[in-house]
């Protein structure tokens, strides 16, 4: 996913009024890393929930797409890296619905993967993880 160039949201910020704008700046000072990103996803990409999960599950399979399955230390760092990519999403929208959908695919992406990951205790432990976090989400 690409982020919105820095006039264009200087320019969304100024159609905002300056309640709106104080509210995204709270909201920005939680992050440090990734503040331009998350203020894409709130100015730009909150609007459409769905095509912003959509976005980040095509992320997620590129990552897939590009594992390295002939041995599980490869594999193991590349699904690690398909993790973080979605994490990195999932922190920006705090709805639960938005983990959920992309939880289940990161899930349903590792189970369609070309690599018994049920043989290294490493990635067996990573796919538990997300079924815990899968139900604690959907409990809620």
């Amino acid at each position: 996913m690409k982020s919105a160039s820095l006039a264009q949201i200087r320019k969304e910020l100024k159609t905002l009024s300056r309640e709106e704008v104080a509210e995204l700046c709270e909201k920005l000072i939680k992050y440090k890393r990734d503040n331009k990103e998350l203020l894409n996803y709130l100015l730009f990409e909150s609007i459409n929930e769905d095509a912003y999960v959509d976005a980040i599950k095509e992320d997620v399979s590129e990552a897939f797409a590009a594992t390295n399955t002939r041995g599980f230390y490869l594999a193991k760092k590349s699904i690690r890296r398909a993790l973080r990519i979605a994490n990195k999403y999932i922190k920006y929208s705090d709805q639960p619905e938005t983990e959920l959908d992309v939880l289940l695919h990161f899930c349903e992406e590792l189970k369609a993967l070309d690599i018994n990951f049920k043989r290294s205790k490493v990635l067996l432990n990573l796919y538990e993880r997300q079924l815990v976090k899968i139900n604690d989400v959907y409990s809620d």
